[in-house]
């Protein structure tokens, strides 16, 4: 019964896994605030960037 309760004890103090858990949501964090900001300034960005791209095409001709 001893073993038993030293194995189980074991396995609840063990944290092996945590850090790929903790990993996992700092990432889906991440993704989520990347996936919100393109939402959000996507038509925005895509304006910023075609301006730049036509001034320095025009810049080169």
């Amino acid at each position: 019964m001893v073993k038993l309760y030293a194995k189980a004890q074991a396995f609840l103090t063990n944290e092996d896994g945590a850090t790929a858990i903790e990993y996992g949501l700092i990432a889906a964090g991440i993704s989520l605030v990347i996936a919100t900001t393109v939402f959000l300034f996507g038509d925005d960005l895509d304006a910023l960037f075609v301006d730049m791209s036509d001034a320095l095409a025009g810049a080169g001709g």
